[in-house]
């Protein structure tokens, strides 16, 4: 479920340990920084010789009628064209070379966040949207890959010319150097403020992208469910008021950013008008010259542009470390819990599996399974039924460790399943889900993502146990058809006896059917089953169905009702009973 809307504003938790692991993930790079770096200087070096060549300029210009030596003026303006010209192209590489930081940044973070989200346990997925998950690898990257290349350009550039301006302006004229003391801590002042004020609403910002990101995922996927009950405008006025809240969001957050710049810009228009004022009274007084007046008054601009370009990209700066805080939270989950110290490799599988007392809770507070015992016994094909909510796939999730028991014995081939490797274990089975799964590719590529170096022959041998194989020939290009991502262009009943061919092919000792025949006829799933036994003779199979006819011939059948094994017994013996299995069974057939 997306997360809920409190109203409340999100503020980065850790602002200055976020930044820094932002940079360490810039000096993995840092001998391509450190050339940027020598760019960065050599452009802002040309560039602060402007306005001293500017001024020689201007000082030759105001020798007077008659007097002026248009030979010294155009050296010093042919030094000062060169100069910027000199520094443009390299400040162009230098913003190529940052673009292309931040791609590289972008791409190691991306790599980092999809080997974590491999590396995460089941529960992560089951408690956290689709949607957030994929906006915090897509949209909050991109806020920290932009930042990386256009803002860090412009504080590097920005500080060596506050520098050399700054000693620039120091050599020219001490005493209008006073001007900008008073003016510059107010700038700086005025922005940290207002940095404290955006930064909470561009943490707001990401979150609210990541809840309607989650939202539109979890609809566009249920767009069939949504057309049959005829819920477009429910559906269109709940995205219509999320959207809205985010670009509330948005709004709050850019409007707030932009009454930084012009303020800066009006406390340093003010520090200039005082630099001209107090330069005028110098010049009268004949202690300092025009040229120096030019030089200084540029000088200033270069000093007090920067400071202005800093509070501008404040705002974008926090916006980039609210996403990066986002990022590193889903970097910092804690992983699937590591193996045992002395855990083994389960080889040799046979395939009997048993849960000796088993108690389980997805929340310390609720408890699903209690006191739940099984015992499967190699090629013995186990039914588990029971109503919604007893509990049958949450023992398929104790089976492949997606979670782990709280009390309990979980054995296979009488070794502890938490002493073996999961890895391991998890080869153990072959599992085909309700919700089934195909990638973009052929039919061919899906069928044997089962089973590595799998041939044609047995690829097909698979596509006929499981009865699809007259309708992959029927296709144009047969096996090699293209299917479009998670098989959108065939049905569900086809999509998921590709599955189970899949399953089919796969080497496994064991298999896991959750639901795996609902969308198919009763017919076909009886077939399914009696070439799975063929094919999986002597191969233990777990069963979860609400069909009960489809499990007549279980080898044993597990009926759950709150955690509980209610009953448990063949077919005919539990039909006797007339108790909870008789219920079931006679419910399908009224």
């Amino acid at each position: 479920m997306p997360p809920q809307r409190t109203g409340k504003k999100e503020k980065p938790k850790d602002a200055k340990g976020t930044l820094r692991r932002v940079l360490r993930y810039i000096m993995d790079y840092r001998l391509f920084l450190a050339g940027v770096v020598l760019l960065a200087l050599a452009s802002n070096v040309l560039s602060l010789l402007g306005p001293s060549l500017a001024g020689q300029a201007i000082g030759a210009a105001a020798a007077g009628p008659g007097q002026v030596d248009m030979g010294v003026v155009w050296y010093y303006a042919k030094r000062m064209l060169v100069c910027y010209l000199a520094s443009s192209v390299l400040a162009f590489l230098v913003n190529a070379a940052m673009m292309r930081l931040g791609k590289l940044v972008g791409r190691r973070l991306r790599d980092d966040v999809f080997d974590k989200l491999m590396a995460l346990p089941v529960r992560y997925f089951d408690r956290n949207a689709a949607g957030d998950i994929i906006s915090r690898v897509s949209y909050d990257i991109d806020v920290v890959s932009t930042c990386i290349s256009a803002d860090i350009v412009s504080i590097l550039t920005s500080l060596v010319t506050v520098t050399g301006s700054f000693i620039m302006m120091v050599v020219i004229c001490p005493p209008l150097v006073l001007v900008t003391l008073v003016t510059i801590p107010l700038a700086v002042l005025y922005t940290r403020y207002m940095s404290r004020r955006t930064r909470p609403l561009y943490a707001r910002r990401s979150a609210m992208y990541g809840e309607m990101n989650g939202f539109a995922e979890e609809q566009f996927t249920g767009l069939k469910t949504i057309l049959a009950y005829a819920h477009e405008d429910h559906v269109s006025g709940r995205f219509a008021d999320i959207n809205a809240e985010t670009a509330d969001a948005f709004c709050e957050a850019e409007q707030t950013a932009c009454q930084v710049g012009p303020s800066v810009n009006f406390i340093n228009n003010l520090g200039l008008a005082l630099v001209g004022m107090l330069g005028s009274l110098l010049y009268l007084q004949g202690s300092i010259g025009l040229e120096h007046i030019s030089s200084f008054v540029l000088y200033s601009r270069k000093f007090s542009g920067p400071i202005s370009e800093i509070a501008n990209i404040t705002s974008e700066i926090y916006s980039a470390l609210a996403a990066a805080e986002r990022v590193f939270r889903l970097l910092d989950e804690a992983e699937e819990k590591a193996d045992a110290p002395d855990a083994r490799v389960l080889e040799h599988v046979k395939g009997q599996v048993e849960l000796q007392h088993v108690t389980f809770g997805y929340d310390e507070d609720r408890t699903i399974l209690e006191d739940f015992s099984l015992l499967a016994r190699p090629g013995q094909l186990v039914a588990i039924v029971g109503p919604t909510g007893a509990g049958k796939t949450t023992i398929i999730n104790l089976l492949m460790r997606f979670y782990d028991a709280q009390a309990g014995r979980c054995l296979v081939d009488d070794q502890d399943m938490y002493r073996l490797t999961r890895s391991s274990l998890r080869r153990a089975y072959a599992m085909v889900l309700q919700d089934t799964w195909l990638f973009g590719g052929t039919i061919y590529e899906n069928i044997a993502y089962g089973k590595e170096g799998a041939t044609r022959e047995e690829v097909v041998a698979a596509a006929k146990a499981a009865r699809i194989h007259g309708y992959i020939m029927r296709l144009p290009q047969g096996y090699d058809t293209i299917i479009s991502e998670d098989g959108g262009n065939i049905s569900k009943g086809q999509k998921q006896l590709l599955t189970i061919a899949r399953a089919m092919l796969y080497d496994a000792r064991m298999l896991i059917l959750d639901e795996a025949t609902s969308n198919v006829d009763t017919t076909t799933e009886r077939h399914i089953q009696r070439a799975m036994r063929e094919l999986m003779a002597d191969k233990t199979c777990f069963v979860i169905a609400h069909r009960l006819s489809t499990i007549q011939h279980a080898d044993w059948i597990l009926v759950l009702d709150q955690g509980r094994v209610v009953e448990q017994g063949v077919h005919r013996e539990l039909m006797e009973r007339r108790g909870a299995y008789y219920r079931l069974y006679a419910a399908q057939f009224e």
